[in-house]
């Protein structure tokens, strides 16, 4: 089980590389179905991983002059600190025993891996359906409040389930921000990169973390993204994130069968 799941961690940084996000929805089911993690552990392991990786995307982007680093910071301020609170203080928070229905017992474990499964839902619906490249430049208008409040919900998503959140990032950069969206989802790594690595501190002073394990899993994601980037010369993108959007489809609906009975 431990071999598929350093394979997994290949498959995460793959995937990344090839469809430029999606993949990090991959990493707490692997931690928790393959590995035996429980899902706290597994949200606080897949922010580093998560951060770790998109880091390196990020500083690709950089080299080419694609990330609007100023967007990226004022987006990223409100993002990181409703996340680091989330680790820090509110799902420490979060009661063993949630509620009870019946004689089934929802524990903290299992909302988290719902909400989890929803948020794959809603993940998958985004990759399927695609969006339009508009590339149109336009002169960069930032709308604070909403940018605000965008931040403070992705950090605070990203915080209980441990998952970039891109497809919420991205449709807020072009909107409220007017970036094209090439530029767009290079800026939307380096918002996830600070997010998520800053989240992961919050995590660092209320669990006990596996460093060994965590940055050979890490290492191996990494390398799985520049496997991605090589194999996306000869394979159609957009065609594979649609095939990849019906596969979480297909695995956030298996989780909240699995959790429910």
């Amino acid at each position: 089980m431990e071999i598929l799941g350093y394979i997994g961690a290949l498959l995460i940084g793959t995937v990344l590389g090839l469809i430029g996000g999606g993949g990090s929805i991959l990493t707490v089911p692997i931690f928790v179905y393959i590995l035996g993690i429980s899902p706290v552990v597994a949200t606080a392991y897949s922010l580093f991983v998560v951060g770790s990786a998109a880091l390196v995307g990020a500083a690709r982007n950089a080299q080419k002059g694609m990330v609007d680093f100023k967007t990226g910071i004022i987006f990223a301020i409100p993002a990181f600190i409703a996340v680091y609170l989330t680790r820090k203080y509110l799902v420490p928070a979060i009661p063993d025993e949630l509620f009870v229905v019946g004689d089934f017992v929802v524990t903290k474990s299992i909302g988290i891996m719902i909400f989890f499964a929803l948020i794959m839902l809603l993940a998958s619906v985004s990759m399927i359906r695609g969006r339009k490249d508009n590339e149109e430049v336009e002169e960069i208008r930032y709308n604070y409040p909403l940018i605000i409040i965008e931040g403070l919900v992705v950090g605070l998503l990203t915080g209980i389930v441990g998952a970039g959140g891109g497809f919420l990032i991205i449709p807020a950069l072009v909107l409220l921000a007017k970036l094209p969206m090439k530029k767009a989802v290079a800026t939307s790594l380096m918002i996830i990169a600070i997010k998520s690595l800053i989240g992961f501190l919050g995590d660092v002073q209320n669990l006990e973390i596996d460093w060994q394990f965590l940055l050979s899993f890490t290492a191996l994601a990494i390398v799985g993204i520049f496997l991605g980037l090589y194999l996306n010369k000869f394979i159609d993108g957009k065609k594979l994130k649609k095939g990849f959007g019906w596969f979480v489809l297909v695995m956030g609906v298996y989780i909240v069968l699995k959790e429910i009975l």
